[in-house]
């Protein structure tokens, strides 16, 4: 018989607070803090949120300076994922020089595979070239206007990489925040807020992250953030994970750009100033990243420098961007001109033009090079006031090291900012430019961490208390509204190389460079315009340029090849002749040498047919072949409608002749083989005609294919 359920409902057990006479209370959500300037991840998003809409309208740039030999033009990148192995075992610009046809011209080489390698990924989502069809890729003449599908493709993709360095850039500043928050500033999170804040928007920037190529500086100061945070943190906690991420930052770092050799100072002195080790602990606890110091060097030597002896001279010479080995070139060595006296006086008042440009950054440029900055002596007010300013830093930073760590932050800050102007202000190791504003990008982040520390504790002493936070805002405000005004409008010239250069001229009217370059946005214009009178007002324009160029440059090989090249749009034949020969005369052996003179004559060699040979003019048509022969004496078409206008005219034995020549120079010429039986027969030879019709009269006289227009430096 099955057990009867019991409904009688069970009175509930009393609770422990029924039982203690208390009622229960229910348990309230945790409150949501406010939001606080104070907090890591507010910082962080207010600086990448500025870095995002200060360089947001990069997007629409195309490729400009260095673009091209580094992204467009470089055959690994173009390659995609197989491009990756000659990235990180060949030279930064292997592919450049083997497209020139010459060897590594760079002292040390440059090896810095990391950011060239991000441009391969990015090839290869936007599409890899087939490596089989590479070569004509490269041989292809983009210029500053979009006119094909290739380059509007290409177009297309330098928006897109423009955006991504934008943020690698948003990266990077929420890393520095991170370090100076934890490390250098572990107590003031606001100066280290207002730090990153001069940071991010400092216009001297927009030359590392409008140009696509200087991707370098940017990731080289993001993995030297990650190498100090990781090596604090290991200092920390001893954990192996974090000394090897600490030891593959480092490494990252070096292949990003040469500049990691500081960390061999500034990390141990981190350790003796903000974890108050002492020298020797500080030297003891850095050694394990000396493997990484070698590993570089080993890698370096084996790749950049193809296996040959290198230096640490030569690779830190490799700091900068272009000591070539021909030292008599002023556009590679700035100071070739100048006497000792002269050059160690202009270094040293051009470091002041750093500092100048940090405080008040207008006007910038792109360019720095012969002869934008006069040369000095030390009669110059402001070779007296660098040697003034520079000394104070740098006495100022050996006493708070040594006598005054409490003042650690100034030690450091001051620190970071010489040992990375020392390494690009040509008074240790020549550069083989006066100056360029992405040199001092590193730099800035000492000055940065000054001006917010002074900022802060200035208000402090004026406006104690609340009031402190209001000036603070007020003056930060200014400032960003100042700078933005500035980089957002500096940005859009770098579009390319036609807008950046037709700016800066008007900041450098001296530079060789420049007044080159906006000489060859001219001749390019030219080249896209239809209008007669505007195309020949710009190539006037361009020989304008060139002519000041060369008065302050009379060896710029470039300015003459340029120059050659308007003169032989214009048609001024012994212009341009005049303009090759001087080139020639300076660089013998200038790879595209030979295929403008080869230009020239086939000038000449259109003209004597379109307006001598077609109507029956033969004594002149062969005046005009024999011009273009003067020119460029190994053009096999030039010799055959020279026979042809020789066999027009009844000459049959000067015809013979030169068709001899044309089957020297290609002897599977066809027509000259039969041209020359023709002439055979109007002297008499029996057994001469060829099987075939021989064409007579101008039919041999036909030029050949249209050249492809000129390339210009």
């Amino acid at each position: 018989m099955a057990k009867k359920q019991n409904n009688t409902p069970t009175a509930p057990q009393p609770t422990e607070a029924a039982a203690t006479g208390h009622q229960p209370v229910a348990k309230q959500p945790a409150a949501r803090k406010p939001l606080s300037l104070y907090d890591f991840k507010v910082q962080a998003w207010v600086v990448a949120l500025l870095a995002f809409i200060f360089y947001a309208n990069t997007y629409f740039n195309e490729w400009a300076h260095d673009d091209g030999i580094v992204i467009v033009k470089n055959e690994y990148v173009q390659e995609g994922f197989t491009g990756l192995k000659g990235i990180f075992t060949k030279d930064a610009y292997d592919s450049y020089y083997r497209q020139l046809n010459t060897v590594n011209q760079l002292a040390g080489g440059r090896y810095r595979p990391l950011s060239i390698a991000t441009f391969a990924i990015e090839q290869q989502f936007f599409g890899a070239v087939p490596e089989e069809k590479v070569d004509s890729f490269l041989k292809q003449n983009f210029a500053y206007g979009i006119s094909g599908p290739e380059e509007k493709k290409l177009v297309s993709n330098m928006h897109m990489r423009h955006l991504f360095n934008v943020f690698w850039y948003m990266a990077l500043v929420v890393v520095l925040l991170y370090f100076l928050r934890n490390i250098v500033l572990k107590n003031d999170p606001i100066i280290a807020f207002m730090a990153v804040i001069l940071f991010t928007i400092h216009p001297i920037h927009t030359e590392v992250v409008a140009n696509v190529k200087s991707r370098d500086e940017i990731m080289s100061l993001l993995f030297m953030c990650l190498t100090f945070i990781f090596a604090f943190k290991y200092e920390e906690q001893k954990k192996l994970p974090l000394l090897i991420a600490a030891l593959c930052s480092f490494l990252l770092a070096f292949l990003a750009k040469e500049y990691a050799i500081t960390l061999v100072v500034l990390i141990p002195l981190s350790f003796y100033l903000f974890k108050d080790y002492t020298i020797p602990r500080s030297i003891k606890t850095f050694l394990p990243y000396m493997a990484v110091v070698l590993l570089y060097f080993f890698i370096r030597i084996k790749v950049a420098s193809g296996g040959s002896d290198a230096t640490l001279y030569d690779m830190l010479h490799s700091l900068g961007e272009g000591n070539e080995n021909s030292e008599k070139e002023v556009l590679n060595n700035p100071y070739y001109f100048a006497t000792h006296t002269q050059k160690i006086a202009t270094e040293i008042a051009t470091s002041l033009n750093y500092l100048k440009l940090l405080i008040f950054p207008h006007p910038l440029s792109a360019d720095y090079s012969y002869n934008s900055i006069p040369y000095k002596d030390y009669s110059n007010w402001q070779v007296w006031l660098s040697i003034l300013v520079h000394t104070c830093i740098i006495g100022a930073t050996a006493y708070f090291i040594f006598f005054r760590k409490n003042y650690k932050v100034f030690a450091f800050a001051f620190t970071f900012y010489m040992i990375h102007l020392l390494l690009v202000n040509n008074l240790i190791f020549n550069i083989g430019a006066t100056m360029g504003e992405r040199l001092i990008f590193h730099s800035s982040v000492g000055f940065s961490i000054v001006v917010a520390y002074l900022l802060y504790k200035g208000f402090e002493k004026i406006q104690p208390g609340a009031q402190v936070k209001t000036g603070l805002i007020a003056v930060m405000a200014v400032i960003v509204v100042l700078c933005g005004f500035k980089t957002i409008s500096r940005n859009p010239d770098w579009k390319n190389d036609k807008t950046l250069f037709f700016q800066d001229i008007n900041v450098v009217p001296s530079s060789v460079l420049v007044n080159g370059n906006v000489a060859a946005a001219y001749i390019t214009m030219a080249d896209h315009e239809t209008d007669t009178v505007t195309k020949y007002k710009y190539l006037h324009k361009a020989i304008s340029l060139l002519d000041k160029a060369i008065a302050i440059h009379p060896t710029f090989v470039a300015g003459y090849l340029n120059q050659g090249i308007a003169y032989y749009k214009m048609g001024v034949l012994d212009s341009a002749q005049k303009c090759l020969d001087s080139v020639r005369k300076n660089y013998p052996n200038y790879p595209t040498l030979r295929n403008l003179y080869s230009l020239l004559g086939d000038y000449h060699m259109r003209n004597g047919w379109n307006n001598y040979g077609k109507i029956g003019k033969y004594p002149e048509a062969i005046k005009e072949f024999e011009l273009g022969i003067a020119i460029d004496s190994t053009n096999p078409e030039l010799w055959y409608n020279l026979g042809g206008a020789y066999f027009s005219n009844k000459q049959a034995a000067q015809a013979i002749t030169a068709w001899q020549k044309t089957l020297q120079l290609n002897p599977q010429h066809q027509q000259a083989r039969m041209g020359m039986q023709a002439a055979y027969g109007m002297l008499g030879f029996q057994g001469a005609q060829p099987a075939t019709p021989t064409p007579r009269g101008n039919a041999e006289m036909q030029p050949a294919n249209q050249p492809p227009p000129a390339q210009k430096h």
